[in-house]
């Protein structure tokens, strides 16, 4: 293997020859490696993103073409797009768990302080911040419209500009969901 070039490895990987992937790993590992550890800075990222890497070289339909360009040049390209992409997807992740917080502040305490009632408040916050994790940032804010701002479906549906099908369906869904990871022992 070592003494093919990079366009003739690339096209065993094509055809799922183990061996061709083991090689253009060898001769690269350490550029990529560097290189999204510039930009991640943290080496776990670092390491998730280089198997990203050489998992699309796996499993690319396209493949290299030499005619575009240097081999590097285009693993290099390659490497930058999964790593703009895996910055982009921590960025709506965080977001989208600072927004679920967010909404969790919003559920309304009883004017009943007993140390039963907090104790059962506090269960249910954490079981309903378990289940939002599962939840989109549209059925997280269809939840907090519906039940807890007190807006109609039709209402919902309007301020979205979306027909009430739509809605519905989503609030469907979104119940399934909350009903498969949603578990209150209130025995307990």
């Amino acid at each position: 293997m070592q003494n093919k070039t990079d366009t003739e490895l690339m096209l065993l990987i094509k055809e799922k020859h183990r061996p061709a992937l083991e090689e253009i790993y060898d001769r690269y590992i350490k550029l990529v490696y560097s290189f999204i550890l510039k930009s991640t800075r943290d080496q776990e990222k670092t390491r998730v993103i280089v198997q990203l890497v050489f998992t699309r070289l796996w499993t690319t339909e396209y493949g290299y073409n030499p005619e575009k360009g240097q081999f590097v040049n285009w693993l290099l390209t390659i490497t930058r797009n999964i790593t703009i992409d895996y910055h982009r997807k921590e960025k709506r992740d965080n977001a989208l768990i600072s927004f679920q917080q967010e909404q969790l502040e919003c559920i309304p305490d009883s004017s009943n302080n007993s140390p039963e009632d907090i104790i059962t408040r506090k269960h249910i916050r954490d079981q309903v911040q378990r289940a939002h994790q599962y939840l989109s940032k549209s059925q997280i804010q269809l939840i907090q419209s519906l039940y807890w701002e007190g807006y109609t479906l039709s209402e919902i549906a309007e301020m979205n500009k979306e027909p009430i099908g739509t809605i519905k369906s989503r609030l469907h869904q979104t119940l399934k969901i909350l009903r498969n990871h949603l578990v209150l022992d209130m025995g307990e």
